[in-house]
């Protein structure tokens, strides 16, 4: 059977799993593959002679010549499988199976009771997202979509819901990586984005704690938030020299009118749990030493309705603005990208991780 995308998102995600270096050939293999399989064949001058990594890697993907994108996927996927042989893909577990979910430490994925959650679990960082937790996020929410649950949960563990971005990934890139960093980060951030936006159950958020940055501006594509009273929301982007994301820029004059909306993402005003839920950004708002057990009372109660009816009720109150987030997806990253490449942006996370350096 021909390996889906999902397949190989996870043969990717596997690879960075694995326990024992599989050695140079297998690594190199693997390099091939993959650009293979995303770029098609070799499209780049051949490397100097001196250059010994970056020649063996042309070599290896070179070698693969016309060999189609479709075929290189399949080929990923059967060779991560010999190196990793207690996984399955997912064509071959099934839905809702344990074999297709992706493994990863800082998200954990967990399926009851009708429910998938989605459980950012980095608490010591205060559930801070890094690079690596984007991708895990995104591979956890297409294998939710079609698993057998009628719904999916994000939330957090510990104190924190999550403290948003973790801006030390930029201190991972030398300054004449910028440009690289910006166009990565911005491609990262519309799938991640587009993700939610394209999400085919009842999504629901349950904000144990403190939301800040983008783990804010998604709540605007949760069908459902519901939150403890020691919550607060706080975008801060203004004083990082960055702009709104998560298609914020729409959904937040839309829920909240545009000048309460302004003063969160333009003027980084930190709300409460109860000013949110006000304002419409939440749901509803339950005391904290009651809040995990009435969430998830509710919560198991409405995954006994009908799933597929929920799903279609979904889709009948979203799909006429698909488009326009997807559209308002692009800007923003388009957006956000020159705000990275500016000096004041640059800055800005210079000064922040000073100080959080000096604390």
């Amino acid at each position: 059977m021909r390996a889906s995308q999902k397949d190989f998102d996870i043969a990717v995600h596997r690879v960075k799993l694995l326990k024992e270096d599989p050695g140079n050939d297998a690594k190199l293999k693997l390099y091939a593959l993959y650009k293979q399989a995303t770029e098609g064949p070799c499209n780049v001058p051949k490397p100097s002679v001196f250059n010994f990594i970056g020649k063996a890697k042309w070599d290896a993907w070179n070698a693969l010549g016309r060999l189609p994108k479709e075929t290189a996927q399949q080929n990923y996927v059967e060779f991560v499988s010999c190196l990793s042989p207690s996984w399955e893909s997912s064509s071959q577990a099934g839905p809702g199976a344990s074999g297709s979910w992706p493994e990863s430490e800082h998200v954990v994925v967990t399926s009851k009771d009708g429910i998938t959650t989605i459980t950012l679990n980095r608490p010591t960082k205060k559930n801070a997202i890094t690079i690596q937790m984007y991708h895990d996020i995104i591979l956890a929410l297409k294998a939710a979509s079609k698993d057998n649950s009628a719904m999916t949960v994000i939330t957090g563990n510990g104190d924190y819901y999550s403290s948003g971005n973790d801006l030390t990934n930029f201190t991972k890139f030398a300054s004449d990586d910028l440009e690289k960093l910006s166009e990565d980060s911005a491609n990262i951030l519309r799938n991640f984005v587009g993700t939610f936006i394209d999400f085919p159950k009842p999504l629901v958020a349950v904000v144990n704690g403190p939301a800040v940055g983008i783990s804010v501006t998604l709540l605007g594509l949760f069908d459902a938030v519901y939150a403890s009273d020691r919550a607060t929301f706080h975008t801060p982007f203004t004083s990082l020299g960055q702009t709104p994301e998560g298609c914020s820029s729409y959904t937040f004059p839309k829920i909240m009118g545009p000048a309460k909306a302004a003063e969160m993402l333009i003027f980084g005003k930190k709300i409460t749990a109860r000013e949110a839920c006000a304002q419409g950004l939440v749901t509803e708002v339950f005391p904290d030493s009651t809040f995990q057990r009435d969430v998830w009372t509710r919560l198991k109660a409405y995954a006994k309705n009908p799933p597929n009816a929920m799903s279609r009720g979904k889709q009948l109150i979203r799909s006429s603005e698909k488009e326009k987030l997807h559209a308002v997806n692009a800007e923003e990253c388009r957006v956000g990208r020159e705000s990275w490449l500016s000096t004041e942006c640059t800055t800005a996370l210079q000064n922040f991780l000073s100080r959080k350096a000096r604390l």
